[in-house]
């Protein structure tokens, strides 16, 4: 008999609790739930689905943590966090305990995600037409991606750090688990496996949705399957694929730059600059390529409950960061201004529901640009020059004559920054960060830039390898 582990389809399991209620002696069980009764039909997978989705806006995933954690932990000096939670401390400290509660939720909250990608993708047969099992396994597979994706970066050695094929990185998990038995076996793959996957997934997901997933950014989109292969070839080092993949993301008139930068986080030209103003909502826009819907109802910003100063305010922003804007650039409107006896803070996430934007078309104007001129010979898509040119424009600045890398990725640490995007960049581009308490250089490749395997994993499962220097 086949069964699902608890916890991967919520509505499902209270479902099947109704039959029970007929016969209060027919007790069925509740550590699982037959497949069987959990996939009838093609309205219960596409049920599921949606709970894939739901389950990228845990707290401890695309909620806020995993980009706080890995911000905090590549952290050179741009911010400071001034809290009292030790988890977030132990990252900015680049001191992470193997016992760490929250890089232990995120592992288990992720493989909790890939779990729901696999029941979907097991009962793709469910569906009623070929273009709805194009659609539904398309979408499972970027989300299964975008996920492994982020895994790889934090619990193994980045793909420039050694030899990829040899390097552990996380298991990877192509079936449902349907016990806990089920589970123990699981040995970490290597970081060039997962890679692979990753890429196989991504390629194929990205042919599906030629016909479906719509482009809304609220569901997965050739376009976002394009994007975050973008992300992948760039952290590689695979220029050319980069380039040609953010090209594709690029590919539909439905996208474009918002006029004002502070837009993508739910800003006007005329409220960004009152300083008293809060926002409490931000939508998606023709930015977004793909986002993380948050309500009141449904899902929650973290980001906003550490970055926001109406809310608990514990990050600052530094000068060292806050220094590199050019006069007159209007992305420096969404950080306030500091004072003698006042830090600095961002003002992207004032929304206290607002939507956590995962990829956007600025993005791909930058990892296009950096892609074409690292990659050299003719540009695919616009030059790295027109590209950049683009972002600048928006941000009310003076084109560029000429393009460096260094102005490329400049460009990128500014219109990105805060976004969870620091880690993978200063991996992929060896660059040191230094320890807070002692200012010593920490080298791109410190066994204390690479997250622990969570002591609990390690603990019930014997073939899970510890990372080196925990």
């Amino acid at each position: 008999m086949k069964k699902i582990v608890p916890g991967l389809l919520a509505m499902a399991l209270l479902a099947a609790a109704l039959p029970s209620c007929n016969n209060k002696l027919n007790v069925q069980p509740v550590t699982y739930i037959d497949t069987s009764t959990a996939f009838n039909n093609a309205s219960d997978v596409q049920a599921a689905l949606v709970g894939c989705y739901t389950g990228l806006q845990s707290v401890n995933l695309y909620g806020g943590y995993l980009q706080l954690m890995t911000d905090l932990l590549a952290d050179n000096g741009d911010e400071s966090f001034v809290g009292t939670f030790t988890q977030p401390q132990e990252a900015q400290r680049k001191t992470l305990l193997i016992t760490n509660s929250q890089v232990s939720a995120t592992w288990l909250s992720a493989y909790d995600v890939i779990n729901r990608t696999n029941n979907v993708l097991a009962n793709l047969s469910k569906l009623s037409t070929p273009a709805q099992q194009a659609s539904v396994e398309g979408e499972a597979k970027f989300i299964r991606s975008l996920v492994y994706f982020d895994l790889v970066r934090m619990f193994g050695r980045a793909w420039n750090d050694g030899t990829p094929a040899s390097n552990p990185g996380v298991p990877l998990v192509l079936a449902p688990t349907l016990t806990a038995a089920d589970a123990l076996p699981v040995a970490r793959n290597t970081v060039a496996d997962v890679y692979t996957q990753i890429i196989t997934d991504l390629t194929t997901a990205e042919a599906r949705l030629i016909t479906g997933g719509g482009l809304n950014s609220f569901s997965a989109s050739r376009y976002a399957c394009a994007a975050l292969l973008a992300r992948v070839y760039l952290q590689q080092g695979d220029f050319a694929n980069a380039a040609a993949a953010a090209n594709r993301a690029l590919a539909t008139t439905s996208l474009g730059l918002n006029p004002f930068y502070g837009a993508n986080f739910g800003f006007t030209t005329a409220n960004v600059s009152a300083a008293t103003i809060s926002i409490t909502t931000n939508t998606n826009t023709i930015e977004d390529i793909f986002a993380i819907q948050v309500t009141a109802q449904s899902g929650t910003n973290q980001l906003n409950t550490f970055y926001a100063r109406n809310r608990r305010a514990d990050v600052t922003v530094l000068p060292q960061f806050t220094s590199l804007f050019e006069t007159g650039d209007s992305r420096a409107l969404l950080y306030t201004p500091a004072t003698a006896s006042v830090a600095s803070y961002t003002r992207k996430y004032d929304a206290l529901y607002g939507n956590v934007k995962l990829i956007r078309v600025d993005e791909m104007l930058l990892t296009r640009a950096e892609a074409n001129f690292r990659a050299g010979g003719t540009p695919v898509g616009a030059t790295p020059l027109a590209d950049v040119n683009a972002v600048r424009t928006r941000a009310g600045l003076p084109a560029l004559a000429t393009v460096t890398l260094a102005a490329i990725l400049k460009e990128r640490r500014l219109e990105l920054a805060f976004e969870g995007f620091r880690l993978g960049d200063l991996k992929r581009n060896q660059e040191t960060t230094v320890d807070p308490l002692t200012n010593a250089s920490i080298p791109w490749n410190a066994s204390r830039l690479v997250f622990p395997i969570p002591f609990r994993e390690i603990n019930v499962n014997p073939n899970l390898v510890q990372n080196a220097g925990y």
